[in-house]
């Protein structure tokens, strides 16, 4: 067991990225709002979006590369792209894993702190461990998060379903107000993670090759499998458990961080006993922490790499520069617009699905393209699911923004 787990690396970073608002909000906030009735979107946009990310990995077992030199083969109007939307988008997905960390530690705490206060505590806490453990550090925190966070869901999802006493409704329902819509859209944009996030893993596949000599095609592909399938099996679980603890009930989960926090900890112990609160505020945070602290390494990482391959030349301490402008950008943010979790949560995810069918698209033209080896091509099947996606995600966007 624990040589299985040496071998693994990029495809638990994957999940300990996506596992986050993702999953603990929007994941359980559909269950809570919907009951069942939302499993077909959960299924739906993680097949959608399965091609895209398995890109990834795929163009760095074929060529050594990661997505961004491959993006720089197609053209360098690819790279800018990529950091237009990028810069776009990383300020408030920052934002957004940070304010639900810091609910959860000032929940845990018993308020000890206030929320800003532990934002601050948590981000340099990140830019410390970034600046002195690098990869290495990263590659054996995620492992034991992941492993902790779903054997939890595991037990309180089985103990919801023992303890439910009325009858289960597993009828699939479309939303038809706006409302319910902007959720749909929402809670499909980051599920399992943003589709961006296929260029986080490539970087990180890159980064684990160099430290250890054994992950190779076979490695890498059955790394992201099982990150990937993860992902979405701990995404049922949450919805699982908002369904079965709060779905018909009076309870409303709040749009403030500390008090969501508060919620959620408090359904996993209302399922497992008393005993397990401290236990899973640990779980949750420390599952929240790895996620901004991922997103924390990955933005900067990406912009770096990114002005590198456009100006071919090496840029001394860039890494760094980016992760100051990161954590700036968010503490901004964060101070002046605390009370809104929920709208930036909202904006985060919605840009998210606005801005995949770009992803999808630059992913797919390089797979298929002449820089890819014949041999390292996707599968028709493949091919068809890609394809479809893209024009799924298309007219999704399209129908969603003449609702606007």
């Amino acid at each position: 067991m624990i040589k299985f787990l040496k071998k693994l690396g990029p495809g638990l970073l994957f999940a300990g990225s996506a596992v986050g608002v993702s999953h603990l909000v929007q994941s359980t906030k559909a269950g809570a709002n919907f009951g069942f009735g939302l499993i077909w979107a959960l299924v739906l946009i993680n097949l959608i979006k399965f091609p895209f990310f398995e890109f990834g990995p795929r163009y760095v077992a074929a060529t050594g590369e990661n997505l961004l030199e491959g993006y720089k083969k197609l053209g360098k109007v690819f790279l800018k792209v990529y950091i237009v939307l990028s810069f776009a988008t990383m300020f408030t997905i920052q934002t957004a894993v940070t304010i639900v960390t810091a609910g959860i530690a000032s929940s845990l705490f018993e308020n000890s702190l206030n929320i800003q206060s532990w934002a601050l505590i948590i981000l340099f806490s990140c830019l410390l461990i970034l600046m002195f453990g690098k990869f290495k550090f990263l590659d054996k925190f995620m492992k034991i998060i992941i492993i902790i966070l779903s054997i939890s869901t595991f037990i309180a999802v089985i103990n919801a379903f023992f303890n439910l006493d009325y009858n289960t409704n597993w009828t699939q329902i479309f939303p038809s107000n706006a409302k319910d819509i902007i959720f749909l859209i929402a809670f499909m944009g980051w599920m399992p993670a943003p589709l961006d996030v296929s260029i986080w893993q490539s970087i990180w596949v890159t980064e684990k090759q160099k430290s250890s000599s054994n992950f190779e095609k076979k490695s890498i592909m059955k790394d992201f499998n099982i990150g990937y399938i993860g992902t979405v099996l701990l995404a049922i679980g949450f919805l699982f458990l908002g369904s079965l603890v709060m779905f018909g009930t009076d309870t409303q989960l709040s749009n403030d961080g500390s008090v969501f926090s508060l919620q959620l900890i408090e359904m996993y112990s209302k399922n497992l006993g008393d005993w397990s609160y401290f236990l899973i505020g640990i779980a949750a945070f420390t599952t929240m922490f790895s996620t901004t602290l991922t997103t924390l390494d990955a933005s900067p990482r990406v912009m770096n790499k990114s002005i590198e391959l456009i100006s071919e030349k090496k840029i001394k301490n860039g890494y760094n520069y980016w992760i100051i402008i990161l954590i700036s950008g968010t503490i901004f943010i964060f101070f002046f617009y605390l009370s809104e979790m929920g709208s930036l949560i909202k904006i985060a995810t919605i840009l998210s699905f606005l801005t995949a069918p770009v992803y999808a698209i630059m992913n797919y033209l390089l797979i298929f393209s002449k820089h890819t080896p014949k041999n390292f091509k996707p599968s028709r099947f493949m091919n068809f699911l890609s394809i479809t996606g893209i024009l799924f995600l298309i007219v999704f966007n399209i129908w969603y923004l003449s609702i606007l």
